[in-house]
């Protein structure tokens, strides 16, 4: 009987010792793809910085979208961004939701809703699946899935 409850304790107190270690680490994950999340979005996408968006999108990127379906190239997302930004008009994304989940030593997926404007105004809302790799070091969007565009009458 004692050695049952002694190994009971054991049990609970590895149990509650690695839910804190695992609490701080989904915390920090979370915290850095906030940032990444920033980075591409609020800085790369929103503000047209080619070069800020080359860093942090795979050249190895798979994008999913349900309007286009696949896309596998590097160079026509560069293409698509560039004509993004070279509109007479002005079209930004705004992060309504998300959750962040560890995916082992890889990376991590993220989850969400976004809403997209153009020149200020709300025109689409739409969901996103991202899958971040750890890289060197450092963040890339490897694979994308885009659905449930919504157009948003004004």
């Amino acid at each position: 009987m004692k050695l049952l409850i002694t190994t009971l304790v054991i049990c609970f107190i590895s149990t509650a010792a690695y839910g804190k270690a695992s609490q701080k680490e989904h915390e920090a994950l979370n915290k850095e793809i906030q940032a990444m999340d920033f980075q591409l979005f609020d800085i790369a996408f929103n503000q047209c910085n080619i070069e800020v968006w080359k860093e942090i999108v795979s050249e190895n990127i798979e994008f999913y979208d349900d309007r286009t379906g696949l896309n596998t190239s590097y160079e026509k997302e560069v293409r698509s961004f560039q004509d993004k930004c070279s509109k007479p008009f002005e079209v930004t994304r705004q992060l309504v939701s998300n959750e962040i989940h560890p995916l082992g030593e890889y990376g991590a997926l993220q989850t969400g809703k976004h809403n997209f404007y153009v020149d200020g105004d709300l025109v689409e809302k739409s969901q996103f699946i991202t899958i971040w790799e750890r890289e060197d070091g450092s963040w890339v969007v490897k694979r994308v899935v885009s659905y449930d565009h919504q157009a948003v009458e004004p």
